[in-house]
């Protein structure tokens, strides 16, 4: 069938490719072996789609790159012209250098039994990573109602990150939209990145509801989890920064430093120090009054969505096919999957 269609010099089709591809996204890559025996009677093992979508994956990424995948709207498209911002850090597991060891040990062990010659390729064994887990970052783009969006993520350090953000911000046409916000948590490598990335941003806005994790802490600390007087006091002061803003909040703190000690007042001063270095974030009254949405919902579910193939159980990767399987989920999140395999169809 590929020879009568003329793409007999690729060793899968694009359609394969696909099938592949979309299956490894949502299960491990046996699963998709059997499934796709099953429903379109593609043989292939799992070990032989893993290096089909990990392959494919990083052609995502390379376009991205070179700009020949772009994102499917612009500013222009958005709800009332208006574009919002969040980025996050999510933990996957990777392959650590001694679990890489191990397990050549285990096999050369097998081999040695079952008399088989090694299949390993000529050159240094690839190294695993230095520590369980590591942090991949993701950026998201989308409007008020969430009919747009548009996300991409990266294995690489906050630098990568930002140049990243502010690549898709162009493709996007951010500058141009008519309201242009962030909202995200508390880290400083995000809001140093917001602030040499994307400084045409009208607000940077702190997830209120990260914010409220910080106020149940200390409360509990004053008064005892789960007691009436730490959920009231919780209450107080969550109301004033939310109808006050946050200089309201460390004018009503004042007291309650003067009268504790001990751990009760670090606790305390650690929700002064942590409002106190982002007051123009906390500005809830004034981004309400604008209309501007405080939490970020969106953002933290993508994280989860993105990688939740990624840190399935027993699931451990290397650092570039992690990211080559994130970069297809990005696609498929991002409302590009169709398009961008049309692309790969017309261009067989």
């Amino acid at each position: 069938m590929d020879q009568w269609l003329g793409i007999a010099d690729a060793r899968f089709s694009p359609g394969v490719r696909e099938m592949c591809c979309r299956e490894a996204l949502h299960c491990p890559f046996d699963v998709a072996s059997d499934n796709l025996c099953r429903t379109a009677q593609v043989t292939l093992s799992g070990s032989t789609i893993r290096t089909l979508v990990e392959t494919q994956g990083r052609a995502v990424l390379s376009a991205q790159r070179r700009g020949t995948l772009q994102p499917g709207f612009t500013a222009d498209d958005c709800t009332d012209q208006t574009l919002i911002s969040g980025t996050d850090g999510v933990m996957v597991p990777l392959v650590t250098e001694q679990q890489k060891r191990q397990r050549r040990q285990t096999e050369a062990s097998k081999r040695a039994e079952q008399g088989r010659r090694s299949t390993a390729g000529v050159g240094r064994p690839r190294k695993g990573s230095d520590s369980d887990y590591k942090e991949f970052k993701i950026v998201s783009f989308y409007d008020p109602d969430k009919s747009h969006c548009h996300v991409v993520g990266t294995a690489g350090n906050h630098e990568a990150l930002g140049q990243i953000m502010r690549r898709e911000a162009g493709r996007l046409q951010l500058a141009s939209a008519q309201v242009k916000y962030a909202v995200t948590d508390g880290a400083e490598w995000i809001s140093k990145q917001y602030r040499e990335q994307l400084p045409m941003l009208d607000a940077h806005i702190l997830d209120y509801y990260h914010l409220k994790e910080h106020g149940v802490h200390t409360s509990q600390v004053l008064y005892g989890e789960g007691t009436a007087k730490a959920q009231a006091w919780c209450d107080e002061m969550l109301g004033v920064v939310w109808e006050q803003g946050s200089l309201a909040l460390l004018h009503r703190l004042d007291p309650y430093l003067r009268r504790h000690q001990g751990a009760k007042r670090e606790a305390l001063e650690s929700l002064r120090q942590y409002v106190g270095k982002r007051v123009s974030m906390t500005d809830y009254p004034a981004f309400r009054e604008r209309g501007y949405d405080c939490g970020s919902g969106p953002t933290e579910s993508q994280c989860g969505t993105l990688t939740d193939r990624l840190k399935g159980a027993g699931m451990r990767w290397d650092k570039d096919n992690a990211e080559s399987v994130m970069a297809l989920a990005c696609l498929y999140h991002s409302g590009l999957w169709r398009d961008y395999w049309k692309a790969q169809r017309t261009a067989a």
